[in-house]
């Protein structure tokens, strides 16, 4: 599944030997994710429509599992597959193919996988999905495995937060001494209570887009919402889609901006899961905010490139292939480059060229045997 990684570690010349060995934990659903390119146009309810391209691979929180990975942090996934033949899918893909730490993972019998099937047109998306939660294997848990409420000891958790409901796991891994960066979903009940998140208290970085941001402030405007958010959380980052990113550190006041790439959108699918691994890459390798901002909107925007969530998760080696070609375009805007000069000390030597096939996109080939 993976491109492999050309053998970068951002937090290199920061490691002790007393370090937890997990960089970043994460938990939550694994979906099957099959995703449907070259849509001229949403489907016609009593038509066929064809796409011309197609991807499968492990969806949900696995997007940002793959994410992080690939960028050279040491990650543990805890979450259900079913013992189907897309949870084993899923499961190898992460472990085998990603070298996800999926130790706190547990396959549950006779449960199937969550599938989301996902149509991307005209750079946006349409999702279909189906699943049933997994059942829950009680105060014993599973033989060999730990409850996502006993997390590992680990520099960094990202979590997902939901309105009204407080998971155990956040505050044990925040009094284990990790980062706690999170992010949020649609407000189903319209409340956009920030008392009903509770778990934000623990976490270090809030990380919702400009819609979501302006809903809990009461604000209209994206960069009002990130001043007011900053008064709840030690650092505010709104997503502003084709405008960037906009931070307000509220220790200190100081915010950042930083503009969007301009791309071809082919499937903005995981695009979300790709930034905040980027935003915590940055943030555990320490790098001022505006890099961090920076680093994370290109790997998002790479990631739009390419169809499919986990499967367009860029790498060292696509970020390296992106920074040589861009340099090379005769009338590019100095300041732009300038914006992205720090990943000079950063990336590898390549010879590789742009673009990068990321991933084989499909469940998987029959080997061929010779008779």
């Amino acid at each position: 599944m993976s491109t492999g990684n050309p053998g970068i570690d951002p937090l290199l010349g920061l490691r002790a030997p007393q370090d937890p060995a997990c960089d970043v934990f994460l938990t939550g659903p694994v979906f099957l994710d099959i995703i449907f390119t070259g849509l001229d146009s949403a489907p016609v309810r009593g038509t066929e429509s064809w796409a011309r391209g197609m991807g499968s691979s492990p969806g949900g929180v696995a997007n940002m599992a793959t994410a992080l990975a690939r960028l050279g942090l040491r990650t543990s996934l805890a979450a259900a597959f079913g013992d189907d033949h897309y949870g084993e899918y899923c499961w190898d893909a992460l472990e085998q193919g990603e070298h996800v730490d999926l130790s706190m993972s547990r396959t549950v019998p006779g449960w199937h996988s969550p599938v989301t099937v996902s149509m991307a047109y005209e750079g946006e998306r349409t999702m279909v999905s189906h699943g049933h939660e997994a059942p829950d294997p009680g105060p014993s848990g599973v033989p060999g495995r730990t409850l996502p409420s006993c997390p590992p000891r680990a520099r960094a958790a990202i979590a997902s937060l939901t309105p009204g409901r407080s998971e155990p796991w956040v505050a044990e891994a925040a009094r284990n001494g990790a980062t706690l960066f999170a992010d949020v979903g649609w407000d189903e009940s319209g409340r956009w209570d920030l008392d009903a998140l509770p778990d934000l208290g623990h976490c270090l970085a809030f990380l919702p887009n400009a819609e979501e941001a302006m809903r809990y402030t009461r604000t209209d405007c994206p960069r009002a919402a990130a001043h007011a958010l900053a008064e709840r959380v030690p650092l505010a980052v709104v997503t502003l889609g084709a405008d960037g990113a906009y931070a307000v550190d509220g220790a200190t006041g100081a915010a950042a901006s930083v503009p969007a790439i301009d791309v071809e959108a082919l499937d903005p699918t995981g695009a979300g899961d790709v930034f905040v691994a980027g935003f915590v890459t940055g943030t555990l390798a320490g790098w001022p905010l505006a890099d961090r901002l920076a680093f994370a909107g290109l790997t998002a925007a790479l990631s739009v490139q390419e169809f499919g969530g986990s499967l367009s998760a860029p790498g060292w080696a696509e970020v390296a292939a992106w920074w040589q070609q861009v340099r090379t375009f005769a009338e590019q805007d100095p300041a732009a480059l300038e914006r992205y000069a720090f990943l000079e000390e950063l990336l590898p030597a390549t010879s590789r060229a742009w673009p990068l096939r990321r991933a084989v996109p499909t469940i998987g080939f029959r080997q061929c045997k010779d008779k």
